[in-house]
């Protein structure tokens, strides 16, 4: 990250700053923001902006609306929520190209915020090179560009990557995405051990190619959520109805293998608490994973041996990486294990990194979230930075 350009070292002053931000936050039925998370992170590097006598037009997309225009995906209540983070108004574009924009984007003068609608009511931001004219649009509101979006920095899109070329010199990386980029690259490159990866979630085929680039790098690696199931049936025993990936039997015997061979210690859950069907109303029991899930039964969320396992293994860490939910953590009755690890990561003296978006809602859920070292804005990109040290909307930047 040392040899690219920062936000510190543009001149901001009387500039149009085009800022690529992570606004995808969640939204209830109502329409408003459960967690502003992300706004918030992304509010030094707009700060430092404005405050440099910059004008600012933000850019982000909001959930996969499928290139077309949803109500319910607009930016409106993001808008709305930086408009009372920051104190002053937050125009918020019709759109987020063409001419009324473009008259908007010229007549912003320093210290005004403009927000773009979202990204991805146009197929350009997902496909730039089948639409190359999109990205064209967007480079021309602005004379400055900054990524500030790690959440989206895996992905080669519009705003992400391909606009990057149309400021040569000038497209700088902002405060979170150096920030994310410095967290993880020390705890990959030189952890202080022993080192602890915890990696949950349901699906095995998502997280194949970090569980292998971990193994070269942890000393412990605990696997809870859906996948530990998948991983359960590759070793003979019976799951039940439990969610599972039969394309990945093989995969899950040979991390295993791996795991042996390299010296790391693979923890799986030994006890799972089970279900008779995926409901907060359902019956449930305890069962040791030797036993196997019955017929009809299907794991929800890690036992409570396995809780006290999995808390003595990151007690004994000085760095620990956490991604995916422990169990089914939407579902009250089906949360309790991903609470308690939450709880107990916020007590560790260590370097404690949590990504994505369901361990770090635990994590806020359980209020220790200012605990926690670093909560990582980034799932997959978190991800595809352990995997491969690097991301294109990081490689992108001058």
């Amino acid at each position: 990250m040392s040899q690219k350009l920062s936000l510190s070292d543009l001149p901001l002053k009387g500039k149009k700053v085009l800022m690529r931000v992570d606004f995808n936050v969640p939204l209830n039925k109502e329409g408003n923001i459960t967690d502003d998370t992300r706004i918030q992170a992304s509010l030094p590097s707009i700060r430092y902006v404005l405050d440099h006598g910059g004008s600012l037009i933000l850019m982000s997309h909001l959930g996969r609306p499928k290139e077309k225009r949803v109500p319910e995906m607009s930016l409106k209540p993001c808008a709305q929520r930086l408009s009372e983070l920051l104190e002053k108004p937050v125009i918020l574009a019709p759109d987020c190209i063409g001419l009324e924009v473009e008259a908007l984007a010229k007549k912003l003068q320093p210290g005004q915020v403009l927000l773009l609608e979202n990204l991805r009511f146009h197929r350009g931001e997902e496909y730039p090179k089948e639409d190359p004219s999109f990205v064209e649009a967007l480079a021309k509101l602005g004379d400055l560009y900054v990524n500030d979006a790690f959440g989206t920095a895996h992905r080669a899109h519009a705003s992400t990557a391909a606009i990057a070329t149309y400021f040569p010199g000038k497209a700088a990386a902002g405060f979170l995405l150096t920030k994310e980029i410095q967290f993880l690259g020390d705890a990959l490159s030189h952890p202080e051990r022993p080192f602890c990866a915890v990696i949950g979630g349901a699906k095995i085929s998502t997280k194949m190619g970090v569980l292998q680039a971990l193994l070269s790098k942890v000393d412990v690696l605990l696997i809870g959520g859906a996948m530990a199931y998948t991983f359960f049936k590759a070793q003979g025993l019976n799951i039940g109805a439990s969610l599972h990936e039969d394309d990945y039997l093989e995969q899950a015997r040979q991390i295993v293998k791996e795991s042996q061979k390299s010296g790391v210690r693979l923890l799986l859950p030994i006890d799972n608490l089970i279900a008779d069907k995926i409901d907060a109303k359902a019956s449930i029991k305890i069962v040791d994973t030797s036993q196997g899930i019955p017929e009809g039964w299907q794991g929800v969320d890690i036992g409570p041996k396995t809780i006290h396992l999995f808390i003595e293994e990151a007690q004994k860490s000085k760095t620990i990486l956490w991604n995916g939910p422990l169990g089914i953590f939407e579902i009250r009755p089906f949360a309790n294990g991903t609470k308690e690890f939450a709880k107990a990561m916020a007590q560790i003296k260590a370097t404690t990194i949590i990504g994505g978006g369901d361990s770090i809602a635990a994590v806020q859920a359980a209020g220790v979230g200012d605990k926690i070292s670093h909560l990582s804005t980034g799932g997959g990109a978190t991800l595809e930075y352990i995997e491969f040290g690097t991301l294109p909307g990081i490689e992108a930047l001058s």
